[in-house]
């Protein structure tokens, strides 16, 4: 189906840009939360991607899984924002604000705070990859192809990354107040 869109944008059909943002933006925008911890940042980093890839869809491999593609270019704009503007929230705000959208992650919140603190402490070389992973459902490889870097080294930062948040998990269940400091 995506192809079929792509090839239509090619073509200059406005309609099909339109169901692409709509088929992909909201994921977009909670990977976009994530990673910059701010609404704001995440809505401009999202709006930015769509943007690159509306201009530059000539040359997109069509024949290559268009996911990747998006997720690679929204994490540079991601990285962008964050390195120009340091403004950020923690994970909880955004989920308070209720970015993520869906009410039913709301009520699955509690279950998992410790876990989604945990996540918010990681520094980005873990973190990020521990999203597209275990959030987003990407393969270690196409992780790689994302952020542009060595599969193997994918494998070690989410081997490093689960380990980190075990032992944040462990120390936020026992209600330790120095989770943050141990897991960067």
């Amino acid at each position: 189906m995506d192809r079929e869109l792509l090839h239509q944008i090619r073509e200059g059909d406005k309609e099909a840009f339109q169901e692409l943002y709509n088929k992909y933006a909201e994921y977009a925008l909670r990977t976009a939360a994530a990673i910059t911890r701010n609404k704001m940042n995440a809505a401009d980093a999202v709006q930015e991607t769509f943007i690159r890839i509306y201009k530059n869809i000539e040359s997109f491999d069509i024949d290559k899984p268009f996911e990747p593609w998006l997720y690679r270019i929204l994490v540079n704009e991601c990285n962008r924002i964050l390195s120009k503007n340091s403004n950020t929230i923690l994970i909880d705000d955004f989920i308070q604000n209720n970015l993520q959208g869906a009410i039913e992650d709301q009520r699955k919140f509690e279950e998992y705070e410790s876990l989604y603190k945990a996540i918010e402490s990681l520094d980005d070389n873990n973190k990020i990859p521990i999203i597209l992973k275990y959030l987003k459902g990407f393969k270690e490889n196409e992780i790689a192809e994302i952020l542009g870097i060595n599969v193997n080294t994918i494998k070690s930062r989410l081997f490093k990354g689960r380990q980190k948040l075990k032992t944040l998990i462990e120390k936020l269940e026992r209600g330790s107040d120095n989770y943050e400091s141990n897991g960067r």
